[in-house]
């Protein structure tokens, strides 16, 4: 990959902002941003920035998530964001809501056109982007001091078509298998194939520990599911950003990816994955029920805080099952930052964001290795000290969080590939098309044919409209 300087064009000298509603709930302005926005000029100029020396001052507004390793945010507010407004000259405030809250929380306030500088997402929140500055010299700046971002940072924040970077990759989680080792062993189950867990599923289940993977609406289960896809060959969108999951091999891949989840459904599941939230597999596995799941580290890191050693001990991890195409998977969560247009503080939006990357190790640690860097050059050593670190964990068995690194580095892709996380693919997960897919095959409402042909119509209807907005 050529250097982001060399590959992105500058900036915009003109930023624009959507004729909406000023005021107006966060449902009311999804329906309209989903039908369209209409574009004004917007007269502020955005050129390169010079950081050196720059005097901040004044407060600076930041919505973002409850973590879900809680002593992180307990540094972040009370040390990291602390220290760096003293540094700065800027009193830093940070709002912490619930994940599920940050769609509809970032609709309204570009409703009103008032809110926090600087609002993170969980995942790529590329609908949004004509209500943000760009950041592309924002991402210069880091690649200049710090080496490459990653692949899954780049194409998650990056449209090919304005040559922009809309936002700022603050972090991303790798998504591994956690599964009961001593279950697993029980039952002579593998995980190394999709269709070892299709066979191995109803061992589980009738040993009272059944799977879990989740078909809600939900962002798990819209990671989950879409990485099922990416390993049947099941693709979405080609490398142009072109939605071809209804044709050829694509289709027949997703209809294959829709078979196998209806096996594990029927065999080795039970009926509470249709109405989870993004905390319920968490809670199902911590209680003892699930013999599998697919999360971030959150699962096993909370046996651990809670003091559960044997289940804590009992839990291991591994990379995504290998299907008939790949071995590939969505990162768990991708943050994004987005800097509005109507920020009061952009410049110490930008700085914030900026400084965060430039020295990464103590958000990757402090999260527990939760946050991995979109730059790995931002932890010294790179990938190699990262494997460094998370083999020192304590915990038994004795290095397992290393096979994070491995997942970062091989199996770990964004929303949307072999293509860019578009604003069709951002509408497509925040519609929860893709769980509501499984969820029809799974339950017997449709077949998988039936379903793949009324996906691909509507995913075609949502592409023609940014289409026609100019953004893919």
């Amino acid at each position: 990959m050529a250097d982001v300087a060399e590959e992105v064009a500058s900036a915009s000298s003109a930023l624009t902002r959507g004729d909406l509603l000023k005021r107006g709930s966060a449902a009311a302005f999804a329906v309209s941003m989903f039908g369209g926005l209409a574009e004004r000029a917007f007269a502020a100029p955005y050129g390169p920035l010079q950081f050196a020396h720059r005097q901040l001052s004044g407060e600076l507004k930041i919505m973002t998530w409850a973590h879900f390793v809680p002593d992180y945010d307990k540094w972040l507010d009370g040390t990291y964001a602390k220290q760096w407004g003293e540094a700065n000259d800027v009193e830093v405030k940070i709002d912490h809501i619930n994940n599920a809250l940050l769609y509809s929380t970032g609709a309204a306030e570009v409703a009103a056109q008032s809110g926090h500088d600087l609002f993170w997402f969980i995942s790529p929140p590329s609908t949004f982007q004509k209500q943000a500055i760009p950041v592309t010299d924002l991402v210069q700046e880091v690649s200049k001091k710090v080496g490459r971002m990653t692949a899954v940072a780049r194409k998650s924040t990056y449209n090919p078509k304005t040559k922009q970077f809309y936002g700022f990759p603050e972090g991303y989680a790798p998504d591994p298998v956690q599964y009961r080792k001593s279950l697993l062993q029980e039952a002579g189950v593998s995980l190394k194939t999709w269709d070892d867990v299709r066979r191995g599923a109803p061992k589980l289940k009738q040993i009272g520990h059944p799977v879990g993977l989740g078909m809600s609406n939900e962002i798990d289960s819209n990671m989950l599911l879409t990485s099922l896809l990416y390993c049947y060959g099941g693709f979405i969108q080609d490398e142009q950003n072109r939605v071809v999951i209804g044709q050829g091999k694509n289709r027949q891949g997703a209809i294959q990816a829709l078979q196998v989840m209806r096996e594990i459904y029927r065999n080795g599941m039970s009926d509470e994955v249709f109405a989870w939230t993004a905390a319920s597999n968490n809670q199902a596995f911590l209680a003892g029920r699930l013999s599998v799941a697919l999360n971030a580290i959150s699962i096993a890191r909370s046996a651990e805080d809670a003091g559960n050693q044997a289940l804590s001990d009992d839990t291991w991890l591994a990379s995504i099952p290998r299907g008939p195409a790949m071995r590939m998977g969505n990162e768990h969560v991708m943050g994004t930052y987005l800097i509005w247009k109507f920020a009061k503080n952009k410049e110490a939006a930008q700085k914030y964001a900026v400084d965060q990357m430039l020295n990464y190790r103590d958000h990757f640690i402090r999260s527990k290795y939760y946050n991995f860097p979109p730059w790995t050059g931002s932890i010294k050593g790179g990938f190699k000290e990262i494997r460094r670190i998370a083999s020192q964990d304590p915990h038994k068995p004795r290095g397992k969080y290393a096979v994070l690194t491995t997942i970062a580095e091989k199996y770990t892709t964004n929303p949307g590939y072999p293509g860019n996380t578009t604003p069709v693919m951002d509408e497509i997960y925040n519609t929860f098309l893709i769980p509501q897919m499984f969820a029809t095959v799974a339950q017997g409402k449709s077949t998988p044919a039936e379903a793949v042909s009324a996906f691909a119509a509507r995913a075609a209807s949502i592409y023609r409209k940014w289409h026609n907005q100019k953004l893919v």
